[in-house]
């Protein structure tokens, strides 16, 4: 039964790899040290401003001004920003565009996983709600997991002893019937959690921006690995 239960994880994983799955912007990860990082985003075609330390260039359609993050000499963010503001009609029509090209590509899942949607009504006035009410105008998803790197053995291991937490060795490697249907509901459940945990790491997410009546789009891709949680403290 182990067998066949580590067979069915390696048909959804595809293949084994220590390399870490991280977010990458145009292809490039999100990691590593901010050096190389400069190297690749010229390799992209980006001009780098040593005045003002970032890259300038065109992405997405748009000219964009993009800076790199660090946490303890680690990249942790690219962030995007509009090189050029533009009015409050013309940034609600580029926040819902932004929208619908992430939601029609399978390279990403929305976090809200369909229980909203970001898109911002037709008649909603956003300076007002973002100066009155403090409203926030952010979307957010998850790159999907790239099976060529994901650690396929430590998904078996990890599978492999919460199973062990409901039945014996010998139960799962020889169940009954009835035990085989719980195997196959704690897989798929197991399988389900380690892909939600994964693609909490690759979280890409951008929000309007105002000032002084003129708006931006900030956008922003993180390796959550690399994001401090409290170690320096």
């Amino acid at each position: 039964m182990k067998k066949v239960l580590l067979a069915m994880l390696m048909l959804v994983t595809m293949t084994a790899n220590a390399q870490k799955d991280v977010t990458k912007f145009l292809g490039i990860p999100v990691d590593g040290y901010k050096a190389e990082m400069k190297k690749n985003l010229i390799n992209k075609g980006f001009t780098y401003d040593s005045q003002k330390d970032v890259f300038e260039g065109e992405f997405n359609g748009q000219d964009v001004l993009v800076s790199i993050v660090t946490n303890n000499n680690k990249v942790y963010r690219i962030m995007v920003r509009d090189a050029t503001p533009c009015s409050e009609t013309d940034i609600k029509i580029r926040f819902n565009n932004l929208c619908h090209q992430f939601e029609k590509t399978p390279k990403y899942v929305a976090t809200h996983l369909g229980e909203k949607s970001y898109i911002i009504p037709d008649g909603e006035d956003i300076s007002y709600e973002m100066l009155v009410h403090n409203k926030r105008y952010e979307a957010s998803y998850y790159q999907a997991p790239d099976p060529e790197l994901i650690d396929t053995l430590a998904m078996q291991q990890r599978i492999w002893d919460v199973l062990l937490q409901e039945y014996t060795q010998e139960q799962i490697e020889n169940p009954t019937e009835k035990q085989k249907e719980k195997i196959q509901e704690i897989f798929q459940k197991e399988s389900i959690s380690i892909a939600l945990d994964l693609m909490e790491k690759k979280i890409v997410w951008f929000m309007i921006n105002e000032s002084y009546g003129q708006y931006y789009i900030l956008m922003y891709y993180d390796n959550e690995y690399n994001h401090a949680n409290g170690e320096d403290l």
